[in-house]
Order: C-alpha cells, then structure tokens, then sequence
C-alpha cells in the first residue's frame, strides 16, 4: 500500500471548472473594487476579468453562491449582483444589469494637465 495514497476528491471545484459556462467575451485585466455583501464590512478586491454581465475576483472568504453582492467597478459605479461560483479564493459575479466594461478602462481623472513628474525631460 502506498503511503501517500489519497481518497480521491470527487466534489473539489477549480476555477476552470466554470469557463465552459461563459457566456460574451471577457476583458482580462487587474483592477481594484469594492465588495460588499449583507452583514460584512465592505472588502477591496482583485478583479481579474469583466465583462457586460459579470466579473471574476479574488475573495479568499466562503461564501455560497446566489449571495447577493454589490460591488463598486472604477469608472462604472455601484453594481449589484449574485456570486455565480465561488473555488480557489476567486469568486464569480453574476451582474442584475448589463454594463459598460470599457469605463472601468477609462482615465479616472479629468486628464487636463500632465503632472511634471511624467513630463519629458529636455536638454539644453
């Protein structure tokens, strides 16, 4: 008998389990948001990707999905939803309205000066 040998675990659950499921196409990026959810101090969060109907973050607490969430994308404001799936520390987010991914993209600030310290330097 091998003395590493181990049950096999039938109900274990990887991100990757779920991409099947996608639906629309996913924009890919790291952002921070705010995740907060009945009966808990608002978490900031790792978004790794979003798209019109959802998001997927880093949350390393259980959680059980259906659990209503809102959660504060940069640039597109306060959105609720429900946790799609939940595995690994990373959470799937099933948005109740459809939104505009690219904003989370978009310069927060009004953008109508350059700071000096990303000013080109010039020789003389």
């Amino acid at each position: 008998m091998d003395q590493f040998s181990y049950p096999p675990l039938l109900n274990a659950l990887s991100a990757d389990d779920f991409t099947g499921q996608r639906s629309g196409a996913r924009d890919s990026l790291m952002l921070a948001a705010q995740f907060r959810i009945d009966g808990r101090e608002d978490v900031t969060v790792r978004v790794r990707n979003l798209s019109p109907g959802g998001l997927m973050a880093e949350y390393p607490q259980p959680i059980a999905g259906g659990t209503h969430v809102d959660v504060e994308v940069r640039g597109v404001g306060w959105v609720a939803g429900r946790i799609a799936w939940a595995a690994e520390g990373r959470v799937g987010v099933a948005f109740d309205r459809d939104i505009d991914p690219m904003l989370a993209r978009k310069p927060v600030g009004k953008g109508t000066t350059t700071p000096s310290f990303v000013k080109p330097i010039r020789s003389r």
